[in-house]
């Protein structure tokens, strides 16, 4: 699985930390990690919690992430700039806890994390036992099991009504304020990851053409 790490600029200074974490738990799993920054507070390309759901979007939905891992100060602003992109189901987790419930029973495909609320002592562990129970074993899977099926089935439904309520991807890029897209893509090594693990080629091209 390719898993997306994307960092907003009021915890940028912590991404180190979170990346070794999820390097830490997710690599000996087999999983592949890709850190879109930013990568410090002092970074030229600076993203907001907005722009963490608009390249949450735009990777899951073009197929150059399967997963993303994304966050701010409380983790709900990130979630629900997520939670508005197309193909998007994000979860708040905070604790090993969520990260399971969220996995057996939403099986989404992003989750957003308070880096600065209750981010203290032993946070990478914290940090590290959450990814250990997103990423080792099959998700799904329903918890209690014997409401497995049905769990199933509402997930269908949420997907199908979130499809009809919302854009596709593309559609999205060309009537967002340009602006705030170029400035979403505008990290150190989106380029690098992005167009070698994308499989959406007219949202390639259309961002190329905005970039230049």
């Amino acid at each position: 699985m390719k898993i997306a790490l994307i960092t907003e600029n009021s915890q940028a200074a912590k991404n180190g930390i979170i990346h070794d974490a999820l390097t830490t738990v997710a690599e000996p799993l087999g999983h592949q990690v890709f850190n879109y920054g930013m990568y410090s507070a002092e970074d030229k390309a600076s993203l907001t919690y907005v722009m963490n759901g608009l390249l949450t979007g735009i990777l899951l939905n073009s197929g150059a992430a399967d997963f993303v891992v994304t966050g701010c100060g409380t983790g709900m602003g990130s979630m629900l700039a997520c939670n508005a992109m197309p193909g998007v189901f994000c979860g708040l987790v905070i604790d090993p806890t969520d990260a399971f419930l969220f996995g057996q029973i939403n099986d989404g495909n992003a989750i957003s994390m308070p880096y600065a609320k209750g981010f203290g002592w032993a946070a990478e562990l914290n940090l590290q036992d959450v990814y250990a129970k997103l990423f080792d074993g099959e998700r799904g899977l329903g918890y209690p099991k014997e409401r497995a099926e049905i769990m199933r089935t509402n997930r269908g439904i949420l997907k199908d009504l979130k499809a009809a309520a919302c854009h596709d991807m593309l559609t999205v890029l060309k009537t967002v304020d340009q602006d705030l897209l170029k400035a979403a893509v505008a990290g150190e090594r989106f380029a690098e990851y992005f167009y070698a693990n994308t499989q959406d080629q007219e949202m390639a091209a259309y961002l190329k053409g905005i970039t230049g």
